[in-house]
C-alpha cells in the first residue's frame, strides 16, 4: 500500500554544515514527485533523507520530523534497517551486483532481510518483480546469468526489480536516467509512469523535459550561494510550476537562464 510522505522543519547536517535548511513538504501517495534545481542545492541529499541513507555518511544527522502515515521516521525506537526496507531506492548508476545472477540480483534484498525462501515463492518473486520492472520477457530465459551483463538500461530495470521485491511502498530515484541513452530513458520512464499505480514514487532529476513528462507534483530547490544550504523554493503541480511558477528563481532556472 502506497503511503504519503509528510516533512516539516528538515534540516539536514554533516557534522557542523547546514546542508539542506528548513524544508517542510508534502508529496502524495501514488504520484510522481520531481525535484530539480542546479547542482549542490540538496536535492539527493534531501532525498536520501526520506529513507535514512544518509547516515551511512560520519557526521550526518537531521532534525525535524519526516512522517509516513503519521510514523516519524526518525523516532528513537525506529529501526534505519526497516525504514529502508519500506522505502526502496534507485541510484544514478546502475548498480547490479556483479558477481550475482541476475535472479540472485532480484532476490537480494529479500535474503538482505534473512527470508527463507521455498524455490517456488522465489521464483514467483523474481517473475514477479521482473515483470514490474518490463524485464521479464527480455532475461527469463537467462537468469542464471551475470545480471552485469545486461545493458545499461536493462541493468537499471534490473536494480528496479530488486528495489521492489521487497515490495516497498514508496521508491526513491536519484537521477535514473542519466547514464541512460534515450531509448533505454524512455523505458524507464514509461515504467515510472506505471508504477505510481502502487509506489509513492520521488524522483531527483536535472533534466527538466523528464520532470514535465513524468511528474504530478515539481518541488523546486536552490541555494542563495557557495557554501549556502539548500531550500525547498516552490513545490506545486507539475503543470502549474512549468507554466505558472510563483517564484522568479523558478521561472529562471526552467527556463534555463541558470543551473
Amino acid at each position: 500500500m502506497a503511503k504519503s510522505i509528510d516533512v516539516s522543519d528538515l534540516n539536514i547536517y554533516y557534522g557542523d554544515f547546514l546542508a539542506v535548511e528548513d524544508v517542510t513538504i508534502q508529496i502524495p501517495a501514488k504520484s510522481v514527485t520531481a525535484f530539480i534545481g542546479p547542482s549542490g542545492c540538496g536535492k539527493s541529499t534531501f532525498l536520501r533523507s526520506l529513507n535514512r541513507m544518509h547516515e551511512v555518511i560520519r557526521g550526518a544527522r537531521v532534525e525535524g520530523k519526516v512522517l509516513i502515515d503519521g510514523q516519524d521516521l526518525y523516532a528513537s525506537d525506529v529501526d534505519p534497517v526497516n525504514v529502508r526496507r519500506m522505502i526502496g531506492m534507485v541510484f544514478q548508476r546502475p548498480n547490479p551486483f556483479p558477481t550475482m545472477s541476475i535472479y540472485d540480483n532480484v532476490l537480494a534484498g529479500q535474503r538482505l532481510n534473512s527470508k527463507r525462501m521455498k524455490k517456488a515463492d522465489a521464483d514467483d518473486v523474481v517473475e514477479r518483480s521482473l515483470r514490474s520492472a518490463g524485464l521479464w520477457a527480455e532475461v527469463k530465459d537467462r537468469l542464471d546469468r551475470p545480471g552485469s551483463g545486461l545493458s545499461g538500461g536493462q541493468q537499471q530495470r534490473l536494480c528496479i526489480a530488486r528495489a521492489i521485491s521487497v515490495e516497498p511502498e514508496i521508491l526513491l530515484m536519484d537521477e535514473p536516467c542519466s547514464a541512460l541513452d534515450p531509448i533505454s530513458t524512455s523505458v524507464i520512464e514509461d515504467l515510472i509512469h506505471e508504477l505510481k499505480s502502487e509506489y509513492t514514487i520521488v524522483i531527483v532529476t536535472h533534466n527538466m523535459q523528464q520532470a514535465a513528462r513524468v511528474s504530478d507534483e515539481t518541488a523546486f530547490f536552490n541555494l542563495s550561494g557557495v557554501g549556502k544550504p539548500g531550500r525547498l523554493i516552490e513545490t506545486g503541480r507539475t503543470e502549474t510550476i512549468f507554466s505558472n511558477p510563483q517564484e522568479p528563481a523558478t521561472e529562471a532556472y526552467i527556463q534555463g537562464r541558470f543551473g
